[in-house]
């Protein structure tokens, strides 16, 4: 028996947690899942992303969102 995964080509709001810092990045082309919903970026893409975190470029927007605890 083989196990074959549908992908489809989307582009995806990738988010990221650093040192207590949020990252949202919109737009950002990847292959997903149809099964289990899991995405995967090419090694362009997650280059570029490092590139957007790491050079701290000035946002597109800012947006203010509620934080709950989870208890």
């Amino acid at each position: 028996m083989t196990s074959t995964t549908t992908f489809l080509e989307q582009k995806v709001t990738y988010t990221l947690e650093v040192e207590g810092k949020f990252y949202l990045i919109e737009n950002v082309p990847a292959r997903v899942s149809i099964e289990t919903g899991e995405r995967f970026f090419s090694p362009e893409t997650v280059e570029k992303l490092q590139q957007i975190i790491w050079q701290e470029k000035q946002p597109t927007r800012i947006i203010e969102t509620p934080v709950y605890e989870f208890s």
